[in-house]
């Protein structure tokens, strides 16, 4: 099972694309609402998650947990303790923690961050506490994948596909969407 926690003001793009992504590769992927079942996003786009983050279930059932960034749904994001729990628990538990844009800053302020590759929005490094900055769209380093922002929304979301699935299915995917990197 996949959380993707969303919270008023996120990116819908860096929302939505992995959930389609991961859920056209068979995961099961549910939508978390931050605060509210409705959110909408940066662009005036409402989402209806599948539950709020009252009802997150933190199991071993659990492979991934998904940060979309926007403003200010990243910092929705970082002032939620349910979102905060489950990064934890995902981390403790060596199941993959990803983020895009903003808000791999808030895997910076946890300090999750430290000695590994990653990459955000620009003006949000300083927020990457002991990072090593990459030059890519999106990175992996153990289980921590991070993405640079909503154009690097499809690159950061067949990552978490190749993580999770592995890179034939990666590479079918990408191939059935028409999409060349």
């Amino acid at each position: 099972m996949i959380y993707v926690f969303l919270a008023e003001g996120c990116e819908e793009i860096e929302a939505l694309t992995p959930v389609d992504c991961l859920r056209r590769a068979g995961k099961q992927v549910i939508t978390v609402g931050v605060g509210s079942k409705v959110i909408t996003g940066s662009h005036g786009i409402s989402i209806t998650a599948d539950m709020t983050e009252n009802e997150v279930q933190l199991n071993d059932s659990l492979e991934m947990v998904v940060l979309p960034g926007g403003m200010p749904g990243t910092l929705h994001l970082g002032e939620s303790e349910a979102v905060k729990s489950a990064v934890m628990y995902a981390f403790s538990h060596d199941r993959f923690v990803t983020a895009i844009c903003a808000a791999p800053s808030v895997l910076g302020d946890m300090g999750l961050l430290k000695g590994k590759k990653a990459v955000c929005y620009p003006g949000f490094e300083t927020r990457m506490t002991g990072c090593i900055s990459a030059d890519q769209s999106a990175v992996r380093d153990g289980k921590i994948i991070t993405g640079k922002g909503p154009g690097a929304a499809m690159d950061f979301s067949l990552l978490l596909v190749e993580a999770l699935c592995g890179s034939e299915k990666k590479e079918q995917l990408a191939a059935s969407m028409v999409y060349h990197s």
